[in-house]
């Protein structure tokens, strides 16, 4: 299953996952955003069973405007991507992502 085109979304991060990311991953929430606005593909859903939730939450690998490559997990509510993590991703999800997720029209 495919993530909906996000682009009427908005980002959202809490101040928690978004301490947990900059100290951890150096990941910015300005990196966040531009990963959304530069992806080429649609979003995965993650099925894997330990990763089940409600709403469902999504993955997707796209790069920042200096080409830094970055997973993005995140669950959809009330109109926006609500992150839950984001890294850069391992060649395990960058071989998924680049088989399975459609490029986008």
């Amino acid at each position: 299953m495919y993530g909906k085109l996000l682009s009427f979304m908005g980002v959202k991060i809490s101040r928690r996952v978004e301490k947990k990311l900059l100290e951890k991953h150096r990941v910015t929430r300005k990196e966040l955003i531009e990963c959304f606005e530069n992806r080429e593909r649609h979003a995965l859903r993650d099925t894997r069973e330990a990763h089940d939730s409600d709403p469902p939450t999504w993955w997707m690998i796209s790069e920042t405007h200096h080409l830094r490559r970055l997973k993005v997990i995140y669950v959809v509510k009330g109109g926006h991507a609500v992150i839950k993590s984001a890294y850069e991703p391992e060649p395990e999800a960058e071989y998924i992502f680049r088989t399975k997720a459609p490029y986008l029209n």
